[in-house]
């Protein structure tokens, strides 16, 4: 296929329908019921209750006539076990369900994958169901496809940063196999995604602080990622600077409706750049870290993003002044601009508490070079600049 008018071929992948603003939440049945008869419920650990969610979320699955049926509860980033052992126990009869996911990025991503699970493997134990977990994930086991659609998903996230509400995977790890991988394909996509800025106020200033940090990250990747294409920088451009300003607001006054109401907005578009643009070093290394240390995905992002500028400061300069110029300022010549830039999510970072060094984290040195070897996957090839495994070394040494 070649260039019309100096536009590439490109696909869009998004939610089809996304409704924003305080109060959404009680339009959740509604929504629901046009994609099921029945619902199955996944929740966060506490934050389904937390957030405020609870109440009128299940008033309005009884209004609109829906039953619902609570079958799983996430308990932090969702692993092999629990998904298997999740899907194990489902009811075999998964006629009219559709899957509403209430909590974080995890909750999400746990919900994405049983929806997509329960429509492409027949009901069976904890052992075939692991199985068929592994063979569906990306460069670990069979690379079985998600051949038929996933019983729909309703997404509504309590937390503002990972974007998992709009995006077309869910990160699956493995402690026993010592892996993190994504289960993917664009079939997996939420339905709805409900975006209500009042579930994000019972946020802890950690979460909110590592969260939003995630967000930004995922803005900037995708911004400056060798498969960026321009109707997703457009977005990244009218989200980024709403976070930037936001973000150090929410923490420093987490009642800030309209602060958090920007965070969760930039969130969801984050989720939709990186979907289709695609990340970096940053989320590279990430994965790899909440391996070897179980760091929380949004923190060791926060803790790799500045070193992520740095070293794709010459490669992405052009996009990355662009990017500065978003957050507003005397004009600068492009190099002074990208150094700018760069000086702003320093202060940020700061600001947030992120810690400045791999081995803050819990890293040993000498797992640098397991660390650089396992830092790889769809994020690194992304990246600006293409580092050897050596160079990578050289680099996470550099910020140790």
């Amino acid at each position: 296929m070649t260039a019309v008018m100096g536009l590439q071929p490109y696909e869009l992948t998004m939610p089809p329908r996304v409704v924003f603003g305080p109060g959404r939440v009680a339009d959740v049945g509604r929504l629901a019921a046009t994609h099921g008869e029945r619902v199955w419920l996944v929740t966060g650990g506490t934050s389904f209750a937390g957030s405020g969610a609870r109440e009128p979320l299940l008033a309005s699955l009884a209004e609109a006539g829906l039953p619902h049926q609570e079958v799983a509860r996430s308990a932090g980033e969702p692993t092999v076990d629990q998904l298997a052992t999740v899907l194990a126990a489902l009811p075999a009869d998964r006629s009219g369900i559709v899957v509403v996911a209430v909590g974080g990025g995890a909750t999400i991503d746990l919900a994405k994958a049983l929806a997509a699970l329960a429509a492409n493997v027949e009901p069976c134990d904890v052992t075939a169901a692991e199985t068929a977990v592994i063979d569906r994930l990306e460069g670990v086991g069979r690379g079985l496809p998600i051949s038929r659609a996933p019983l729909p998903v309703v997404a509504v996230p309590t937390t503002a940063g990972t974007g998992a509400e709009a995006t077309r995977n869910a990160v699956i790890s493995c402690p026993r196999r010592r892996f993190k991988k994504s289960l993917r394909s664009p079939l997996m996509v939420p339905r709805v995604a409900v975006l209500d800025p009042d579930l994000t106020g019972s946020c802890s200033r950690q979460t909110v602080a590592a969260a939003g940090l995630d967000c930004l990250t995922q803005l900037i990747e995708s911004f400056i990622s060798r498969r960026r294409w321009s109707l997703p920088q457009a977005l990244v451009l009218e989200a980024f600077p709403r976070a930037f300003a936001a973000l150090p607001q929410v923490l420093a006054d987490p009642t800030d409706d309209a602060a958090r109401a920007a965070l969760l907005h930039a969130a969801f578009i984050s989720g939709v750049s990186l979907g289709n643009s695609g990340l970096g070093l940053a989320h590279g290394v990430a994965a790899a870290l909440g391996v070897e240390c179980g760091t929380p995905h949004g923190l060791a992002c926060a803790v790799m993003l500045p070193v992520a500028l740095r070293v794709n400061r010459q490669a992405a300069a052009a996009d990355l002044a662009r990017l500065d110029a978003a957050l507003g300022g005397p004009p600068l010549p492009q190099p002074e601009a990208v150094a700018r830039l760069i000086e702003r999510v320093d202060q940020l970072c700061g600001q947030a508490g992120i810690p400045r060094s791999l081995a803050a984290l819990g890293l040993s040195r000498d797992r640098l070079g397991w660390l650089a070897e396992n830092s790889g996957g769809n994020s690194m090839r992304g990246n600006p600049v293409q580092l050897a495994t050596a160079d990578l070394r050289g680099l996470l040494e550099s910020v140790y």
